[in-house]
Formats: structure tokens, C-alpha cells, sequence
């Protein structure tokens, strides 16, 4: 245990993390793990793998993720900012080349391999434009003058075409959901939420109209119709499980579900651990984007408050869309469970967000004694 006297970058971070934030984030990396073991074995071996493979590989991902978490932490917002330049920056030249030499899966472009490493570049990109566009809303508060807000929409238009392109629509709802929440954070006028609200109506049937797999998903969704198997077996398992469950290793879905290690590993908690294991599960990420709303709402600094809401935001929603897959109240989307569910990059990109929530929520007294002043000087009336 450090010392409070100890004054080494590691005890001043120790004594500033906020500790339920870090518990959280590392309760879901061990959920991960242990979800891991219970829902890849099966799917290794029906693909001809050695049975633990997604499993030992969800560790090898689990180990840097927790690094790269952890050594985000400790930066300051400053460094934060120049960090997601550089990323976004790097992201957007990604997301270019993945439409010419990407992997294409199932009609999309969204991976890219460098140096034998399959990077989707999106799910990179997600948090680095959150902290750019916080900064942008920000300064634009701070000076008016400076068109922030136009910034952040041309940004949003750059980053929701390259999304579409690929296509990729349940990243496009992530990025505009969180743009959304954090421009009304930034107190956008009513006209603006009409134009959004209705901008988003018009996505929602454009999309369903140019792109024949959504509408198709959208179909199966309201009708039952067509092809309905995994999100079916999906529920079936929950509803086999029960309260308590069938027991480690008991269940069925994950025999026959393509991707009960990845999209469905929800479904795998419910079955084999019981509906009390998937309340125990959404609690927690309720508490996260909770905790984070609180705090951000009680911050004084606009960067602050907006990066923290947008990023506590973009993970709740991911975290919402996939829960609701897997309980069937929305048509069928491939989109991890933030820390749970298996990949690489996702693992990699949601530890470089929840790193940089560590990071912003740390304790800075001189800091917020400094803030403090400056308010209550700027309320005192003149003489």
C-alpha cells in the first residue's frame, strides 16, 4: 500500500484514481476471461481449433489491454488531447485505406492488417474523436468566437461518411448517439435537436432503402420472418438458464451459435450462470455511465465534463446494443460487449477509452481549489 507521504508518480496516482471506476473496468476484463472459457471452447472446436484457443487468446489481448488502460491513466488532459489528434489523424488515413486493401467480410470493408495484425480501424477512432470533438465544444464555449461547433459537425460528417462507406451502421448510430449527447451536454438551441431528431429519422429509412442487409434485418426483426437463428437460440438460452442457471459447461447455445464467443457471449452468462449473472452484468456498466454522468455533470471544466459524458457514453450504448441483441428487442447487429466479449482491437480501443475516464476523473485539488476560486471571485459583487 503507498503512503500518502510518498509523492512518486505511482502513489500520487494511486491516491487520485477513482477506485470504483478502476474495480469496474477490471471486473469486467475478469468476466471477460471467465466468459471466454465458457463460450469459445465449443466454437474452436467446430472450426477445427484446439479448445481453448479463443480463450488463451482472450487473455493475450485481456494483458495489453490492461497495460494500455492503465498506462493511459496516468497522462494528463493536455496529453490527452495531443494523443487523440495523433490517433484521429492516423484512424482517418486507416479508415481510407481500408475501402481499397481492407478485408472484406460479408460484403464489408472494415479490417485492415498491418505488420500480420488485423486492426479495425473504427473502433480506434471512436474514442479519439470523443476527446476531439469535446475540446471543439469546448473552446467554443470558452470563446464563441471560435466556430467549434462547426468544426465538430464537419468532423462528425467526415467520420459518419467513412463509416458508411465501409458499411458499417452500428458504429454510425454509436458516433452520432454520442456526438448527440454531447452537443446537448454543450447546450445546443432546440433548433438544433429538431434538425438532429430529424436528421436521424431521415438515416434510419435512408439506410434501410440504399442498403439491402439492413432493411433485411429490419424485416426479420418486426415480422419473425427469414432467417432468425441466432438471435432465436440467443434468447432460447436465456430462457433455459433461468435465475440460476444450467451450470458451467452445461449449456447448448454455444454448440451452435456462430458466434456465441463474440456477439453472444451474453446470451452463454445467461444460459450457464442464470439471469442473476446478467443482471450482475448490467449493473455494472450501469454503474459506470452513471458514475461517469455524475461526475461529469459536478465538473467545472467544459473539456472535462464533455469528454467524460461522450466516453462513458459510447460505451454504455455499445454495451446497450448488444444486451438488446441478444434479448431480441433490436434487429440483429455484430457489436462486442465492451470487455466481455472476445476481439482484439475492440479489447485494445474500449482499454484506450476507460483509460482516459481514469484519467480525466483523477483527483486534481490544486486544480479544483484554483477553479473554485476563480468562480467565486468572478460571483462576488463589485465594489
Amino acid at each position: 500500500m503507498q503512503s500518502r507521504l510518498d509523492k512518486s508518480p505511482v502513489a500520487t496516482w494511486w491516491w487520485t484514481i477513482d477506485r470504483w471506476f478502476l474495480a469496474a473496468f477490471l471486473s469486467l476484463m475478469g468476466l471477460g476471461i471467465v466468459l471466454s472459457f465458457a463460450a469459445s471452447p465449443a466454437v474452436a472446436e467446430r472450426i477445427g481449433l484446439d479448445s481453448f484457443h479463443f480463450a488463451t487468446r482472450q487473455i493475450i489481448f485481456t494483458i495489453p489491454a490492461l497495460v494500455v488502460m492503465l498506462a493511459v491513466s496516468f497522462l494528463e488532459a493536455r496529453q490527452i488531447r495531443r494523443m487523440s489528434l495523433a490517433m484521429i489523424c492516423i484512424m482517418l488515413v486507416l479508415m481510407v485505406a481500408v475501402l481499397y486493401i481492407g478485408v472484406e467480410v460479408k460484403g464489408a470493408r472494415r479490417w485492415v492488417s498491418l505488420a500480420g495484425l488485423s486492426i479495425q480501424p473504427s473502433e480506434f477512432l471512436k474514442p479519439a474523436f470523443v476527446i476531439i470533438c469535446a475540446w471543439l465544444f469546448a473552446e467554443h464555449k470558452r470563446q464563441p468566437d471560435i466556430p467549434g461547433n462547426l468544426f465538430a459537425m464537419l468532423l462528425l460528417a467526415l467520420v459518419i461518411s467513412l463509416l458508411i462507406a465501409q458499411p458499417d451502421l452500428g458504429q454510425t448510430m454509436l458516433v452520432l448517439g454520442t456526438w448527440g449527447v454531447m452537443f446537448f451536454m454543450a447546450g445546443l438551441p432546440w433548433f438544433w435537436i429538431v434538425a438532429l431528431g430529424a436528421a436521424g429519422v431521415g438515416g434510419v429509412f435512408a439506410a434501410y432503402t440504399m442498403f439491402p442487409h439492413v432493411a433485411a434485418r429490419i424485416d426479420k426483426f418486426l415480422t419473425g420472418e427469414g432467417d432468425t437463428f441466432q438471435v432465436d437460440m440467443g434468447r432460447e438460452a436465456l430462457i433455459n438458464g433461468g435465475w440460476f442457471g444450467v451450470g458451467p459447461g452445461e449449456g447448448t447455445v454455444k454448440r451452435v451459435i456462430p458466434d456465441s464467443h463474440a456477439d453472444f457471449v451474453f446470451s452463454v452468462a445467461g444460459e450457464e450462470f442464470g439471469l442473476i449473472m446478467c443482471f450482475f452484468i448490467m449493473s455494472i456498466f450501469a454503474f459506470i455511465v452513471l458514475r461517469g454522468l455524475s461526475i461529469a455533470l459536478k465538473e467545472h471544466d467544459d473539456f472535462t465534463r464533455y469528454a467524460v459524458g461522450g466516453l462513458v457514453t459510447i460505451f454504455g450504448l455499445q454495451s446497450a446494443i448488444n444486451m438488446c441483441v441478444n434479448l431480441q428487442l433490436m434487429p440483429a447487429k455484430g457489436m462486442t460487449l465492451p470487455f466481455i466479449s472476445y476481439g482484439g482491437s475492440s479489447q485494445i480501443a474500449i482499454a484506450v477509452s476507460m483509460g482516459m475516464v481514469l484519467a480525466l476523473t483523477r483527483k486534481h485539488p490544486e486544480k479544483r481549489k484554483q477553479i473554485g476560486y476563480a468562480f467565486s471571485q468572478r460571483a462576488m459583487p463589485a465594489e
